[in-house]
């Protein structure tokens, strides 16, 4: 009978949440035979609830349940590889510095660069003694 009434309930629940007003808050309460089916109108999610002890209990539906277990398992599995591989070390591989050739070449064309970058600014210091006063200095770049 329990069963029976979820669907009726769910598909009630539906139509009602189309049509909820902008005011009214995130999730919809409706009784049942056996407690509360509460409906969040954001996630579409449902859970049943019960009174116990003065209070409101809440559990997801049981396909929702799987899901989320399902899930779950997805994910610790997938953080127990990830310490698994950071333990042995394959995933923290340290880089290998550059040879002395490599170091030296870097250098070579470094020094190159700034030669050529320190000649063209002493020529642009040239440029500007050899403007007479009140003569525009020509432009180079």
């Amino acid at each position: 009978m329990r069963i029976s009434a979820l669907p009726l309930t769910f598909a009630a629940l539906l139509l009602a949440g189309s049509a909820h007003a902008e005011g009214e808050g995130r999730y919809r309460m409706e009784k049942t035979e056996a407690g509360l089916v509460r409906l969040d109108t954001v996630s579409g999610e449902i859970s049943l609830c019960r009174e116990q002890d003065g209070q409101i209990v809440c559990r997801m539906a049981a396909d929702e349940r799987a899901a989320f277990e399902k899930e779950l398992d997805l994910l610790t599995k997938r953080v127990e590889a990830l310490e698994k591989g950071a333990a042995s070390g394959l995933t923290a591989a340290k880089p290998s510095l550059p040879s002395d050739e490599e170091i030296d070449r870097t250098m070579s064309i470094m020094e190159k660069m700034m030669q050529r970058f320190m000649g063209i600014v002493k020529n642009l210091e040239d440029g500007e003694e050899e403007a007479a006063p009140g003569k525009a200095v020509p432009q180079k770049t």
